[in-house]
């Protein structure tokens, strides 16, 4: 299915915590009719416990309030904040709500991961920052470097009706599902404004459709690719895209994780940087905190904001969702946020400035790329996920022990 591109939008780059949350919950604190938010993860802290008073606030005050989580992302969520939200009107929804088996969660794959703010039908946030401390630079060294966008203009209608076909697995037959549905008119445009897409991954009509759009915009650079991700392990032929533009005179710079939440994934990375070192692309660690971000500029007029990692589950396993932005003066200004991080806080790899141990490394570039050539193939072993969601009417632990 093609994707759709409307014109007259505006875009607001938001860097971490420090200065989304304060526009997210000015923003729920003036919604009049609707509040609709998808996260990954939601947590019990100074954070969380601010956007569950923005919401007990809005829904006492007659705002319709729907949260969707993510089962696996927002597992732990104590009783007494769940029903906080649900006796006052929230409906809070669980995507792929599973049973611990002896004490580990089960729900892996296939996650909700998008992580989405709609207000009155009128605004949206769309990136990578879910609600917690530690997307606060402040909370201390493990504070996530992340990004989002605030957006008015038509694309808000496209992101609204990606949000409530997932809730419609929920209340198909809810009057205030009929009531969310309707729409007065769609969002105008803006003279001048910015031309953008919303671009989703999916279980159904859009499995590739970030992807595509990244190899797309790759294959047509002709000056400069900055491609931030936080997990970097995307297929065979994306990788062979970024080789060949910089083998083109393309200057190519990724920013990955130097110092990792997760150390797996970036072990994974490095295996694949001799491959992309020896064609000609840049590499640099962002060194001074966990790196988060999922973003990306190309020749000073495209650029992407999203949930999206380049990684096997993002690529073809979870529920994504990013905004693709053709704009010079948007681009202009991610760049130069990431340029900062470039020139301060990252540090570039050199061919063989890491141990090798050849004998190791060989036998396992080999699997690492013999995995790559076959995906996304490999992934579709694994059972796709319809929406399914659990909307909690009673204490979430009650709601887990009964599902099957």
């Amino acid at each position: 299915m093609p994707v759709k591109w409307t014109e007259g939008n505006a875009f607001e780059l938001l860097e971490n915590g420090e200065e989304f949350f304060p526009a997210v919950f000015d923003a729920i604190a003036a919604a009049r009719s609707s509040v609709i938010i998808e996260t990954f993860i939601i947590f019990d802290d100074l954070v969380g416990q601010e956007l569950a008073q923005a919401l007990i606030n809005a829904a006492q005050r007659g705002v319709h309030v729907e949260v969707t989580v993510d089962g696996y992302g927002t597992a732990d969520l104590p009783d007494a904040y769940v029903n906080e939200l649900v006796q006052a009107g929230v409906r809070l929804h669980f995507f792929d709500l599973k049973p611990r088996r002896f004490g580990l969660r089960t729900n892996l794959f296939r996650r909700l991961h998008r992580k989405i703010v709609l207000i009155d039908s009128e605004l949206a946030f769309v990136g990578g920052i879910n609600f917690s401390v530690d997307h606060l630079i402040k909370s201390g060294p493990l504070a996530k470097q992340d990004y989002a966008v605030k957006i008015t203009g038509p694309i808000v209608a496209d992101i609204e009706r990606d949000t409530l076909r997932l809730l419609e697995a929920a209340q198909k037959k809810s009057s205030l599902w009929k009531r969310l549905r309707w729409r007065r008119r769609p969002p105008s445009a803006q003279p001048g404004g910015i031309v953008a897409a919303w671009v989703i991954r999916d279980n159904d009509e859009h499995t590739n459709d970030i992807e595509r759009h990244y190899r797309h915009a790759i294959r047509a650079a002709q000056r400069e690719i900055t491609l931030a991700n936080a997990y970097f392990f995307p297929g065979y032929s994306l990788l062979r895209d970024l080789r060949r533009a910089a083998k083109r005179g393309v200057k190519v710079r990724l920013i990955l994780q130097g110092e990792p939440d997760m150390r797996w994934a970036q072990f994974a990375a490095t295996m694949l940087y001799d491959y992309l070192l020896s064609g000609g692309v840049q590499i640099y660690e962002y060194c001074e905190r966990p790196f988060h971000g999922k973003v990306a500029t190309v020749d000073g007029q495209w650029a992407t904001v999203g949930s999206s990692n380049l990684d096997p589950l993002s690529l073809a396993l979870n529920i994504e969702g990013n905004v693709i932005i053709r704009d010079a003066a948007f681009s202009a200004c991610l760049q130069e946020r990431l340029d900062c991080l470039l020139e301060s806080q990252c540090r570039p790899v050199e061919r063989g400035s890491r141990p090798r141990r050849r004998i190791q490394r060989m036998l396992v570039g080999v699997f690492v790329f013999h995995f790559l050539r076959r995906f996304p193939a490999w992934a579709n072993k694994f059972p796709a996920k319809q929406p399914q969601l659990t909307t909690l009417e009673g204490d979430l632990e009650d709601l887990q022990k009964g599902e099957s």
